[in-house]
């Protein structure tokens, strides 16, 4: 295992480290700053001491070898810009000036000083002034009242930092009366408060120096920058981690939203969607409900499959129970199972609108599924088939065992009790294109069907007569567009059973009543 991977993992292990990390790299950054101020400080008193013992050492010993030794007490001293030449002379302020500042230099120092100016003595070295020296000296003598001016030396560069500064060299009385009377002056009419010419001080300092006097900060950042080195590896590691794990989740799912769409089509809807949601468990376990049992069979189903070839009779067969499943769907319809060509489906499990709405909607979904077979027996026949599929539907309303049954290793949703076989004995009493229900269910839909009540009748499993309703085929006409509850309180428009005429007129009326 690598390094970064054992801190990668104790990081994992560890969370509240890094926000400890975080508080204390906070909090170390001032004090790192602070003692990095206090170094530059002490290294800037060192250096300052380190100029001024230089210059005072080069002051002391000029003044010692070119004044205090020329001095002779025989011979007049007097003060001149060519003091060598003569005995017992000593230089002038502007002739020290200039040689203590080439002595100065010579000492090897970050800092040099010249005196120039632009009326130089006949017999002196002309020293060109810099841009600096002629900037300030213009400055000066146009009225400029700062003693210092700085200015960014010409040899900076990116290893140096350079700095001049100029002050200027304003005429006294003994300097006016001097250079006005001196042969070699080439100005005999200064005044005093004139500007004679400028001193500047150049100071340089290589980058390297400043950048070492942030050790401290220098070592913060090493160290910071070390962990964040660090963390960024760990941070990246966790995601190319994240990356996978995401990919291999993405593909699961996709695999997973895969098989779930499959095992959709196997499952009513409202099954599939309790059982996907956490609402059902996949153990075996019943209750005890009131339901609406529907059962359909197609009449002499064998005969038309004997005048079919295979192909055309799974092909029909499919479209007669996609359509007949649509027709389910839509009315909330729980479909069992199909059998051969029967169809089992059941309301009231696992949602329910109670045990009368119940019972309505699976009349009326029975009676739009006759409708529809109705509308596809013209176009089968229109397609060549002379004997098209007929059905026969039964209904009954009564308390049946719903759930889950079988074994552990593989069970079955499904109602069980003789309620539910009396919807397929019913079923059995209808006509071709009919509809059978029992007295129960017709109780709940006798407000919008019209059904003819039938002779009592006996079955087997079940110790009450059973008086049976039917909806011949063809008596009940279309559906009605209007629906009242049994208990009078509501009222239930079917805006696609109206004519264009109605529907436009009543969402015209609705909308009115909205805006009011």
């Amino acid at each position: 295992m690598t390094l970064t991977r054992r801190i990668g993992r104790f990081l994992v292990n560890q969370p509240h480290l890094i926000n400890w990390g975080i508080a204390l790299a906070i909090l170390t950054l001032p004090v790192v700053v602070w003692l990095d101020m206090m170094a530059i400080t002490d290294q800037s008193l060192r250096r300052q001491g380190q100029a001024l013992d230089a210059v005072l050492d080069t002051v002391r010993g000029y003044y010692a070898r070119n004044v205090i030794a020329r001095i002779d007490p025989d011979t007049p001293t007097i003060a001149t810009h060519d003091y060598h030449d003569l005995d017992g002379a000593i230089p002038i302020p502007a002739t020290m000036s200039i040689e203590l500042g080439d002595e100065i230099a010579a000492h090897g120092l970050d800092v040099s000083y010249r005196f120039a100016s632009d009326y130089p003595f006949d017999g002196r070295d002309q020293k060109l002034l810099t841009e600096a020296e002629t900037t300030a000296l213009d400055r000066y003598r146009n009225g400029a009242t700062d003693h210092y001016m700085f200015f960014r030396g010409e040899a900076a560069d990116w290893r140096s930092h350079h700095v001049t500064m100029v002050t200027p060299v304003i005429m006294e009385e003994a300097c006016v009366a001097c250079h006005n009377s001196h042969p070699g002056s080439p100005k005999t009419d200064w005044q005093v408060g004139d500007i004679r010419g400028v001193q500047s001080y150049s100071i340089s300092q290589p980058v390297a120096v400043s950048l070492m006097s942030f050790s401290h900060l220098l070592a913060y950042m090493i160290v910071a920058g070390t962990f964040g080195v660090v963390f960024a590896l760990h941070q990246l590691r966790l995601a190319n981690r994240f990356k996978k794990i995401s990919e291999e989740l993405a593909s699961n799912n996709e695999f997973l939203a895969g098989i779930s769409m499959k095992i959709s089509r196997y499952l009513s809807p409202q099954v599939y969607r309790s059982i996907f949601s956490g609402e059902k468990d996949a153990s075996i376990s019943t209750e005890r409900k009131k339901l609406t049992v529907f059962f359909s069979d197609i009449k002499d189903f064998t005969q038309t499959a004997e005048t079919l070839q295979p192909e055309e009779l799974t092909a029909l067969l499919n479209e007669y129970f996609t359509e007949m499943s649509t027709i389910a769907a839509k009315h909330g319809a729980t479909i069992d199972k199909f059998i051969g060509d029967a169809i089992v489906a059941f309301f009231g499990d696992p949602e329910t609108l109670g045990a009368v709405e119940d019972a309505r909607a699976c009349v009326r979904m029975a009676l739009e599924m006759q409708e529809r077979l109705g509308q596809l027996e013209q176009e089968w026949r229109a397609r060549g088939i002379d004997r098209p599929f007929r059905a026969r539907i039964g209904i009954n309303t009564g308390y049946c065992n719903v759930g889950n049954f079988g074994s552990e290793a593989r069970m079955d949703y499904t109602i069980i009790g003789a309620e539910a076989n009396l919807a397929a004995r019913l079923e059995a009493a209808a006509e071709p294109g009919g509809i059978v229900m029992s007295h129960e269910t017709y109780a709940h839909v006798r407000d919008f069907v019209v059904a003819e009540p039938m002779p009592p009748m006996q079955f087997k499993g079940i110790s009450r007569d059973v008086h049976p309703y039917a909806i011949a085929p063809g008596r009940n006409g279309p559906l009605p567009p209007t629906e009242t509850s049994t208990d009078g309180k509501s009222l239930t428009v079917h805006l696609d059973r109206l004519d264009d005429i109605t529907r436009a007129q009543l969402e015209a009326l609705l909308g009115q009543n909205q805006k009011t």
